[in-house]
């Protein structure tokens, strides 16, 4: 289970750098500090624990980039909005005592002030101003998300979570019972069952705590390898079956796999699932799908990480689904990642043979690889947004 990532808002029009932080891009205005107000012809805005921007009073259209000042004592969040319904024009996070960070935008026709956040105290919104005349667009603003607006989605996804969950007890009982029987052939095909009812919950992965190494965890800093005592779950599995171990040893593996499964069941209600992290998650389940089965790096010997990838797909489309009222009013964009699912559901089910066997990555051809290689990938970009406008924000 990969790192979660801090989440930023993502203002679009706004000059932006890709900040890579571990391993994942977030867009956000390129920031800047200084101990004092540097002389500059961009407009300065002074903020503090109790005033916010009343010294913007010439207001003007077109691109500039405002320098924040905050001459307060306490660490200050500016955000710059449409007074009228709070939608975010700009916003810039973290601004220190007698520090000045950049606020870069692009202001059109409409009513804008500033909005102050300081750290434990109340929110102060300064003077409201008017542009007119300019016929300029302003950058796209976007209604901040709240915990209350969460609050809905995420209790629907934690039944979602629970409904899962019962079907992957069910499953890995069924292949704890082939695998017992000695059947390799049935506990194979149950094995494929369990695990990709285990793949479609991606986005709880960061409430099953260490189940989640447990069930599904792979080799990766395990000095022993395939051999190492703590390669459990699935893969661990995976590997016994299509390398021809002794079902009789396999039955001690499925047992354990089968107990973290049924201990999973009964911990998870008691566990919450972060509203951040439901958001990161929709977008970090195709990254690590992009990055670990399209490329067949998880791949132990049954030549199915394609499906575990339809699986991912099938997870991300569940998060979309409670997200989507918080999202239509504020992504334009989101018929546009619906496309992307279907597209990258497509181009992956196409590796899929007729007697519903699966091709494994290192037996596509160049041109079926590069589809499904770049239909994921731009799948991962179109979803990268999510996160930072689902992240909730402190608005008053």
């Amino acid at each position: 289970m990969p790192a979660l990532r801090e989440a930023h808002w993502p203002l679009a029009g706004l000059a932006v750098i890709a900040l890579v932080v571990t391993g994942a891009a977030t867009l956000w205005p390129a920031p800047s500090a200084s101990p004092a107000p540097p002389p500059t012809s961009d407009p300065v805005v002074s903020v503090s624990r109790s005033s916010c921007g009343q010294d913007w009073t010439r207001p003007r259209p077109g691109p500039q980039t405002f320098q924040v000042h905050n001459t307060g004592a306490v660490t200050t969040t500016v955000d710059l909005i449409e007074p009228a319904t709070g939608a975010v024009v700009g916003e810039v996070e973290g601004v220190g005592s007698g520090t000045t960070r950049a606020l870069p935008v692009s202001l059109g026709d409409g009513e804008f002030a500033f909005r102050c956040i300081p750290d434990e105290a109340d929110a102060v919104v300064g003077p409201t101003v008017r542009i007119s005349g300019s016929g300029l667009p302003s950058n796209p603003a976007v209604v901040p998300v709240t915990q209350e607006d969460l609050y809905g989605p995420t209790k629907a996804y934690e039944a979602r979570v629970l409904t899962g969950i019962d079907a992957l007890v069910r499953d890995s009982g069924r292949l704890t019972e082939a695998v017992r029987r000695g059947d390799r052939g049935a506990s194979e095909t149950a094995w494929l069952t369990a695990h990709l009812s285990y793949e479609r919950l991606g986005a709880a992965y960061g409430a099953f705590d260490d189940a989640a190494t447990a069930i599904d965890g792979t080799t990766a800093g395990l000095a022993g390898g395939t051999a190492d005592p703590g390669f459990t779950g699935f893969h661990r599995l995976e590997f016994g079956l299509w390398h021809d171990e002794p079902m009789g040893a396999l039955a001690t593996v499925a047992d354990r796999l089968d107990a973290d499964v049924r201990d999973l069941r009964q911990t998870f209600p008691a566990a919450q699932i972060d509203p951040n992290d439901m958001a990161l998650r929709a977008h970090e389940i195709m990254e690590d799908a992009l990055q670990f089965e399209v490329s067949g790096r998880t791949d132990y010997g049954s030549g199915t990480t394609l499906a575990t990838t339809l699986a991912n797909i099938e997870g991300t489309r569940t998060v979309l689904d409670v997200l989507r009222p918080v999202l239509q009013s504020r992504m334009p964009e989101l018929p546009t990642v619906d496309s992307w699912l279907d597209r990258a559901t497509a181009a992956v089910q196409a590796a899929r043979r007729p007697d519903g066997t699966w091709t494994p990555v290192g037996a596509l051809d160049r041109g079926e690889r590069e589809k499904i290689d770049g239909t994921i990938a731009e799948l991962t970009e179109q979803l990268a947004p999510i996160a930072g406008i689902v992240a909730p924000r402190r608005v008053s």
